[in-house]
């Protein structure tokens, strides 16, 4: 199983991990990750997460998904996002964004996790 990379620091709008350049928001997966456009699925504080936003990490081989709801919390999951992920068996984790680090970080070494990350509000 090839690990998902470690985040190594987030801060207000900031976020380094380990092996890709800075960013403010990142989706992360076995073997790599990248930043997280919002606009590339259209993706808004609300109504938040969108399924295709998680089909990534999905076709990435995640089993869990970590998803981050902001620093101050004000980021939104669409129903549908939940559905799609308990439809595959994925194991999901919700936090504030520092919490939902923790999290992912713990999970790196034992399971194909994914997650996607939101460092600001």
């Amino acid at each position: 199983m090839t690990a998902s990379p470690r985040i190594i620091h987030i801060s207000w709008g900031r976020m380094e991990v380990e092996g890709l350049p800075p960013s403010k928001d990142f989706k992360l997966y076995p073997g790599g990750g990248r930043a997280w456009d919002w606009g590339e699925h259209g993706t808004r504080h609300e109504p938040g997460i969108q399924p295709a936003d998680v089909q990534e990490l999905l076709d990435c081989g995640c089993t869990t998904v970590v998803l981050s709801r902001g620093m101050e919390l004000r980021l939104h999951i669409m129903p549908e996002t939940r559905e799609l992920l308990r439809a595959h068996g994925v194991d999901v984790y919700v936090e504030e964004t520092t919490k939902a680090a923790d999290i992912y970080n713990q999970l790196i070494d034992e399971v194909p996790v994914g997650g996607l990350f939101h460092s600001t509000c």
